[in-house]
Parts: structure tokens; C-alpha cells; sequence
């Protein structure tokens, strides 16, 4: 008899371990289960409201993810974004050279700080849909006014960034490279940049979605082509499900992109913030 006890006792201790390895599991991924169901949440509002309906001009989820799907494999978001991507990689590869490059003489000089500062929260604070259609006016409807479109928006946020970035060094740091009398550029190389890269890290990141919407505001005021043709001329034709799956896409587009720089950070240059 007390060998199936001891049986039974090894079953429940085993069955009990699995039990609370599966919650144990659960409660790691419950950050991404929260958000897999805040998705879902607003998927679902949004069909009901398609159903309802709130407006002619609004389509359900449904009927989205279905225009979604057939854009995706008949070639029309390719197509787009093949014209999309051009101006903007163009404009956020200088925002990024530029950017970063003066917001560390800002943060480092007064005189820099003092003469080119004030442009950048001025263009920051500036609306920008006032001021594309100048940009049309002096430079036509070629890459070029796209291109700069993305960077009037994308360039100051990552200039200021990166000037907030340095000028916040821990001073402790600083004042510790001066006693073991470190050189200006040991202080710099090894010092400020190390200490100021998360933020300007994140200021690349809000530079980038900033420089998306540069060129979808440049598409649509400026010259309709790439994705921001698909949302006009399917709006003109009233089929409206296609031009909520273009605007659909650019979310898409924009979210995986920040999240795969993101992504990069982590593994690349900051490893210590990696989950074990």
C-alpha cells in the first residue's frame, strides 16, 4: 500500500511543479498578454463601431484587414513605399549626422549653445503643415522638398536631444576624469558620450518618427505619390476601406521600424539593459 501512495505523492509533486511552472511563465510574459489584449480591445471596438455605423466614411476592422491583405499582395504597398523610403532615408540619415553632431558642440560650447539653439526650438515649435507649402514654392515637387520636409522635422528634435544629452552629464563623472587627469578628448570619448548615448539614442528614435511623419505630410500637401497617393486617391474614390489600410500600413511601418532600432540599442550598444 504505500508504494502507490508514495506513487500518487510524486505524481501531485510533479503535477503541482508543472502547475506552477506554467503560472510562473505566464506571469513573466504578462506584459506582452496585457498588450496583446489592448490590441485586441480596440480591434474590436472598432469593428462595432464600423458596424454601428459612426460615419459612411468608416469601415469595419474586418473590412480593413481585408483591403490590408490584397494591397499587400497584389504590390501596392511595395510599389508605395519603394517611393516613400527614398526621401525619407535620404532626410534622416542627415537629421542623424547633422543632429548629432551639433547637438554635442551645443552641449559642449556656450557659444554654439547660444548661437544655434534658439533655430532648433524655434523650427520645433513651428507648424510645419504651414510651412511645407513654402518649401514647394522654392524647391518644386521633387525629392528634393520631400527630403527636406523630413528633415525640418526629424533634425531638431534630434539636435536638442542630443545638446539636453550632453549638457546633463553626471558631473561626478566629469569631476572624477579630472582628478585622474583625463585629457578634454578622454572626457569627452570616454566620459560624456558613454553617459549622454541613451538619450541621444532616444532622441534618433523620436527623430525618426518625426521624419515619418515629415514625409507622409510631404506626400499629402506636396506632391501625391508613394503611400500618401494610395490614402488621396483612395479617398477620392470613396473606398474608404483601402485608404484606412494604407494609413493602417504607415503605423505598421513606423511601429516595426522604431521597435527594431530599438531593438538594436538593447543588443548593440547597451547590453546591460538586456532582460537575462
Amino acid at each position: 500500500m504505500s508504494a502507490p501512495a508514495h506513487a500518487n505523492g510524486s505524481r501531485r509533486a510533479i503535477s503541482g511543479t508543472g502547475a506552477s511552472s506554467f503560472w510562473g511563465k505566464l506571469l513573466e510574459h504578462r506584459t506582452a498578454l496585457w498588450r496583446a489584449a489592448s490590441i485586441a480591445l480596440f480591434f474590436l471596438v472598432w469593428e462595432i463601431a464600423g458596424r454601428i455605423p459612426i460615419s459612411f466614411a468608416f469601415p469595419t476592422f474586418l473590412e480593413t484587414l481585408r483591403a490590408f491583405l490584397t494591397m499587400l499582395f497584389n504590390g501596392a504597398f511595395v510599389a508605395a513605399y519603394a517611393e516613400t523610403l527614398q526621401p525619407l532615408v535620404i532626410g534622416i540619415t542627415i537629421s542623424a549626422v547633422l543632429g548629432v553632431g551639433l547637438g554635442i558642440l551645443m552641449g559642449l560650447s556656450r557659444f554654439a549653445e547660444w548661437l544655434v539653439a534658439p533655430v532648433f526650438i524655434v523650427l520645433q515649435a513651428a507648424p510645419m503643415a504651414a510651412l511645407i507649402p513654402l518649401i514647394t514654392f522654392v524647391y518644386g515637387i521633387g525629392l528634393m522638398s520631400k527630403t527636406l520636409a523630413v528633415v525640418m522635422l526629424a533634425l531638431p528634435v534630434i539636435a536638442l536631444n542630443g545638446y539636453k544629452a550632453v549638457r546633463n552629464t553626471n558631473p561626478s563623472l566629469v569631476d572624477m576624469c579630472r582628478s585622474f587627469q583625463g585629457s578634454w578628448w578622454q572626457r569627452i570619448v570616454k566620459i560624456i558620450l558613454p553617459d549622454a548615448s541613451p538619450i541621444i539614442f532616444a532622441g534618433l528614435r523620436l527623430g525618426l518618427a518625426a521624419g515619418f511623419i515629415g514625409v507622409i505630410l510631404a506626400e499629402l500637401l506636396i506632391t501625391p505619390t508613394g503611400i500618401g497617393d494610395l490614402i488621396t486617391y483612395h479617398r477620392s474614390v470613396a473606398d474608404y476601406p483601402e485608404m484606412y489600410a494604407a494609413v493602417v500600413s504607415i503605423i505598421l511601418v513606423s511601429t516595426l521600424t522604431l521597435s527594431a532600432l530599438e531593438a538594436f540599442e538593447v543588443r548593440v550598444l547597451r547590453p546591460e539593459k538586456r532582460k537575462g
